[in-house]
């Protein structure tokens, strides 16, 4: 996510943090090479100007220049304007004074807003509410039957209308069910197009003018730059948008429609999708991803997905089974299970404060395909032998390696580095009670 941008930045401060004393030529010629950076990023030109203008400003004071540690007072300068170009903080939904509340979704098609639709009702229902999904997309080839299988999926209702004629209709039809039923809030899946024009427009205004929706969010493509800037420009215009949505964040290298739909638009970035998976939106932090753009990771990010996912009696369950030194390979196998249940590994990285910034570092792709290998071999082992390993034999380990798909080689080196951990375990353990740490930690993949 963002990771062009995030390079140049880094290599432009890791230079500014070798003086120790900075001047205003110093300072000139790096927010030179961050204007650059953010161009090349796609970001808005206007954006640039303001942004660097309001960083020069700060930079050239007393607070910068005087400072005992210059290149980092620079770099806090930066990332308070970078969040404060994002919106400074979350912004949370609106709620309606009288239930149902209406989520009006709109935007062009392919950017993925029938299944955001889909993310955002569960993310609510997770949230203890209980959403009505509306198929409102009257335009494009199976909509209604897409929306109508997330919400099978996901448990959520969906209201449709295969005979209906009119949006306006669908969407005032669900509105009143909603609101018999006390299912809140509404999410209206409206029709887009491969471009802006004028019925598009005119169907959207009557629908705005029917249900009078509490939030009109446009989701919007990131990966498209300033096509997404210039297309939500276009709606707020029409519709005077609350807030937006940015899908397919994760493949986002460059950030320019993050960086700039805020100043553009005036509205808030709502919510970004960060995968495809129905779990992948997450509440948009301006701070937090100002901070993973500089290399700073997002710690606390990394703590919600991780108690979203690992289960607390678990936990526990682990805990005693260390203690008694019975942690078994099925054990192990269900520890990789939730590590990979938080997100792809390249995310996680950029969340880990610094460790972006190493060079060096295993190719993620690589470390999620070891991940999927390792499971695969514990998974072909029958379920004494994953309690038992020392039982396996050659001519297990030749069985388990074809189930896997893997080589003898592959089952070998996996048994070899499970070993070590439990020994590490136990040294451990005795440490906790007045022994010796060991000297080496395993590492658990290659």
């Amino acid at each position: 996510m963002f990771q062009g941008l995030s390079d140049k930045l880094n290599e432009i401060f890791k230079r500014l943090r070798g003086y120790g004393r900075l001047s205003e030529e110093n300072i000139t010629e790096a927010l030179r090479e961050v204007r650059l950076a953010l161009l090349e990023a796609d970001v808005n030109f206007k954006v640039v100007r303001s942004f660097l203008e309001r960083v020069r400003e700060r930079a050239v004071g007393r607070d910068v220049l005087d400072s005992l540690t210059p290149g980092q007072q620079l770099i806090k300068v930066v990332y308070e304007e970078l969040a404060a170009l994002m919106g400074g903080s979350a912004t949370q939904l609106r709620t309606a004074g009288q239930p149902p509340t209406v989520l009006m979704l709109v935007g062009l098609q392919g950017s993925g807003k029938t299944t955001t639709a889909g993310k955002l009702a569960r993310l609510l229902r997770e949230q203890g509410r209980r959403p009505l999904l509306a198929a409102a997309d009257l335009q494009r080839p199976a909509a209604q039957e897409q929306l109508a299988t997330l919400g099978k999926t996901l448990g959520v209702e969906v209201y449709r209308n295969a005979g209906a004629s009119s949006a306006v209709a669908v969407c005032r039809e669900a509105v009143s069910q909603a609101r018999s039923r006390l299912l809140d809030p509404v999410i209206l899946d409206t029709a887009g197009r491969l471009h802006i024009d004028e019925p598009l427009m005119d169907e959207l205004r009557a629908i705005k003018a029917e249900v009078k929706p509490t939030e009109i969010l446009m989701v919007v493509d990131a990966m498209t730059g300033q096509d997404a800037v210039n297309s939500a420009s276009s709606f707020h215009q029409a519709l005077e948008l609350t807030g937006t949505i940015l899908t397919k964040l994760d493949g986002d290298t460059r950030g320019g429609a993050a960086l700039s739909i805020r100043a553009v638009t005036g509205t808030p970035i709502k919510f970004v999708g960060v995968g495809e998976r129905l779990d992948a939106l997450e509440v948009f932090h301006p701070d937090r991803m100002a901070s993973r753009i500089l290399g700073m990771g997002d710690v606390l990010g990394l703590v919600e997905r991780a108690e979203q996912t690992f289960d607390a009696k678990q936990a526990a369950t682990l805990q005693k089974k260390l203690k008694a030194q019975t942690f078994s390979l099925e054990d192990f196998r269900d520890q990789l299970r939730q590590i990979r249940g938080m997100g792809p590994l390249e995310q996680l990285v950029g969340m880990i404060p610094g460790l972006s910034r190493l060079k060096g570092l295993p190719d993620s792709t690589a470390q999620e395909r070891e991940l999927k290998r390792v499971e695969a071999i514990i998974d072909s082992m029958t379920p004494v032998e994953r309690q038992r390993p020392e039982t396996l034999n050659g001519s297990r380990r030749k069985r388990i390696a074809a189930g896997s798909g893997t080589s003898v080689a592959d089952v070998n080196r996996l048994l070899k580095q499970f070993a070590d951990m439990q020994k590490m375990m136990r040294q451990l353990m005795q440490a906790g009670k007045g022994g010796r740490l060991p000297r080496q930690m395993p590492f658990p993949l290659r």
